[in-house]
């Protein structure tokens, strides 16, 4: 099997930023000797703290400190309510237990799960964890609404104190965690054995990049197992057509732009869960990307090297395997806004050659950009590009900490309680396997990412530049899809929801049920998906999220379902499919789906 190069007829600029013919060399950097050795120290420091800046967090905290000692008025409030919660508290430990009504001082926040069972409503457990949620709620007073301190240090502060107090909630402990104490009755003490094995065998596996053991879905077996073939290849991705499943097809083909954040079949996982079969099973003609993880030698990959050598290839290959016809384009997350990037290119240059734009979870403004913003500033971004300069990718471990501190009870805490303190492991997922396999992000990519588009915000404001040539949203034209899940803590609704101030085109905008990855993945077998839709022509007034939230028809079920009808009603006539697969230059394909580079590691 051999690597193909990049076709003949794939133009690249000539200029400093040309596409590379191969894996790219380390570039002399001109740096200094000391500003080299500080790079160093400033790499070896990060390994320390996880990629998270010192010097960051400590301006946060320093900023709300001497705002602190100056309102002497927030100190007496503070001591108020510490006051009035103490009294409050003794008059509820002190009711008789006929009279007793749990959650009386205060309820957990909304979307908080730790003290849902039942057993909490119960004296003991509801007071160990209503002193904890007051002691929570107590702290969130005290880093908020300080006069004079900026909305970015109060929200790290408030965040940092959030993650040292959820240590220490009652539900993570065994004694004060009623499910644990029941399950520990139960079994006589047989979930600590359990819980023992279960940490011993993950020591065993801290080094492992994939889930262990029989049950572990494997690519090409259990997942990405869509029927098709790899029609061509270059050093950065993979395209896959699918095999067509219906006698007839559009004959408009659809190409999705995965993020390269992780591997492509979070689209394609076990059958009941792809969204590329649910697709060709209903007649269309599938294009998928698939991302070569990147090593070292890739660290001056670019974000247009992504939109050259990925996108942008990848549409010139399909007209040549789909004549005159234009495109469904469609992108998830990361792929989601390189597709904006190379949509409003591709429409400004090749108006026509986009029928549709389809943008899933995907931010193209990030002043809203949710939690995530706290490790996006200066300072952070900085750090993080010492400690690539080094390694040349930021590696899955740092990726992965960051997401986990994102939703730190769902993503660490329930999952340590569970498995240590009860004794159970979460029963296999094919999404838990997909989760697990992560992938690196090359140096220059990622700088690119977070300086230009997150802290800079440079695509919304006009600034962000391909090839040299202002890249304007406003050139978005084509009808696009636009799908937003409920409770994104990547990708946040109403960031998503800002499209709607820069695309001059008609948008269907959906809000889907779930979190960026379960929300977006939404089957219409499974129970319990709804979604709110609301389309607005070019042209029309703007409707603000609240007011969206007010207007849009709420329904049952999965917006796959919407999807299609959106695709099919922006289409041709379905056509007889064609029986074979082929390369660009008719010759055959050059492997199976899901092909070699999903499965590296």
């Amino acid at each position: 099997m051999t690597n193909r190069a990049i076709s003949d007829h794939m133009k690249f600029p000539a200029n400093d930023d040309a596409v590379p013919e191969g894996p790219v060399s380390v570039p002399e950097s001109g740096a200094s000797a000391g500003e080299s050795a500080d790079r160093l120290i400033r790499a070896a420091i990060a390994r320390l703290t996880g990629g998270l800046s010192p010097a960051s967090l400590a301006l946060a905290f320093a900023d709300w400190q001497l705002h602190l000692a100056a309102s002497p008025g927030k100190w007496v409030e503070l001591a108020l309510n510490a006051l009035g919660d103490g009294a409050r508290f003794a008059r509820m430990v002190s009711t008789p237990h006929a009279a007793w009504q749990p959650w009386f001082m205060v309820k957990p926040r909304p979307g908080d799960s730790r003290f849902s069972g039942r057993d909490w409503t119960l004296p003991p457990f509801n007071i160990m964890a209503q002193t904890f949620l007051l002691g929570e709620q107590w702290w969130h007073s005290a880093t908020s609404g300080l006069h004079g301190v900026s909305k970015g240090n109060t929200e790290i502060v408030d965040f940092v104190i959030r993650q040292c107090l959820d240590t220490v909630a009652p539900s993570n402990f065994g004694f004060s965690n009623p499910e644990v104490v029941r399950r520990a009755m139960a079994s006589g003490g047989g979930n600590f054995l359990s819980g023992w094995h279960n940490w011993v065998e993950d020591c065993r596996n801290l080094l492992s990049t994939k889930p262990s053991g029989p049950t572990t879905f494997a690519v090409g077996r259990d997942v990405a197992v869509s029927k098709g073939k790899v029609v061509y290849r270059n050093e950065l991705i993979e395209l896959i057509q699918y095999a067509p499943q219906t006698a007839d097809v559009c004959p408009d083909p659809v190409l999705i732009v995965p993020a390269w954040i992780m591997k492509y079949y979070i689209l394609d996982l076990s059958p009941r869960n792809s969204l590329v079969r649910f697709l060709v099973e209903r007649g269309f003609t599938v294009f998928m990307i698939s991302w070569r993880n990147p090593g070292a030698a890739d660290r001056d990959l670019g974000l247009d090297h992504y939109r050259m050598l990925g996108v942008d290839a990848a549409v010139d290959v399909i007209n040549q395997l789909v004549p005159g016809r234009a495109i469904h384009a469609a992108g998830y997350c990361l792929g989601g806004t390189l597709l904006a990037i190379a949509a409003a290119r591709l429409q400004k240059e090749r108006p026509g050659s986009l029928r549709s734009v389809t943008l899933l979870a995907a931010q193209v403004d990030f002043t809203e950009a949710g939690e995530l913003t706290l490790f996006i500033n200066e300072s952070q971004v900085a750090f993080l590009e010492d400690m690539m300069w080094q390694s040349g990718v930021l590696e899955t471990v740092q990726m992965a900490g960051a997401f986990q501190l994102l939703r730190s009870n769902d993503m660490i805490w329930s999952r340590l309680v569970r498995d240590y303190l009860i004794g159970e492991r979460a029963a296999p997922s094919d999404l838990m396997s997909w989760n697990a396999d992560a992938t690196r992000m090359p140096y220059r990519m990622h700088s690119d990412y977070l300086r230009k588009l997150f802290l800079d915000n440079d695509l919304a404001e006009g600034r962000y530049l391909a090839d040299g040539q202002p890249v304007a949203l406003s050139d978005l034209r084509a009808s696009m899809f636009v799908v937003g899940t409920l409770r994104d803590h990547v990708a946040p609704w109403r960031s998503v929801h800002k499209v709607h101030l820069l695309a001059d085109a008609d948008i269907a905008f959906v809000l889907a049920s779930g979190g960026h990855n379960a929300g977006i993945v939404a089957p219409p077998s499974e129970e319990g998906h709804t979604y709110q839709l609301l389309e607005t022509k070019a042209g029309q007034h703007y409707v603000g999220p609240d007011e969206w939230l007010q207007k849009a028809a709420r329904r049952e079920g999965s917006w796959w379902l919407e999807w299609v009808r959106f695709l099919t009603a922006h289409s041709d006539a379905w056509v007889p499919a064609r029986s074979s697969l082929h390369a660009p230059d008719g010759g055959p394909p050059i492997d199976d789906a899901p092909g070699q580079y999903v499965l590296q590691h």
